[in-house]
C-alpha cells in the first residue's frame, strides 16, 4: 500500500537533516572569522531548520483529509515557515545583535542544502 504522507515525512526529515549538517559545516567554515560570525551563521541556518520542522508538522500532521484541508495545511505550513525565519532573523539582528552577513549566509546555505535531499530521493 502506498502512503503519500509517510513518504512526505521521510523526504522532509531528510531535507531537515541535510540542512542541519550544512549549517554546522558552514558555521565551522566561518569560525576562523570569529565566534560571533560562526554563531550568526548557526542561528541563520538554524532558523531555516526550525522553520522546515514547523512547516512539516503543520503541513503533514493531521492525517488524510479533503483537498481543501490539505491545501489549507500546506499554505499555513508555508506561512508559518517564513514567519519562523523572519522572527529568528529579527531576534538575531535586533535582540542578539549578530552580524547580518553571516546570518544571511546561514540562511542561504541551509536553504540550498535541501536540494540534494530531494535529488537523492529518486
Amino acid at each position: 500500500m502506498h502512503d503519500p504522507l509517510s513518504a512526505g515525512r521521510r523526504l522532509a526529515s531528510r531535507a531537515i537533516v541535510w540542512q542541519a549538517g550544512a549549517t554546522a559545516l558552514a558555521s565551522l567554515a566561518v569560525f576562523p572569522f570569529g565566534v560571533r560570525d560562526a554563531l550568526a551563521t548557526a542561528v541563520g541556518g538554524g532558523a531555516v531548520v526550525a522553520a522546515a520542522l514547523v512547516s512539516m508538522l503543520i503541513a503533514l500532521g493531521g492525517g488524510i483529509g479533503t483537498a481543501g484541508v490539505a491545501m489549507a495545511r500546506l499554505l499555513l505550513g508555508m506561512a508559518a515557515k517564513w514567519a519562523t525565519v523572519a522572527i529568528v532573523l529579527l531576534l538575531g539582528l535586533v535582540a542578539w545583535r549578530l552580524p547580518a552577513l553571516p546570518l544571511l549566509i546561514g540562511v542561504l546555505v541551509a536553504t540550498v542544502a535541501a536540494v540534494p535531499a530531494q535529488l537523492l530521493n529518486r
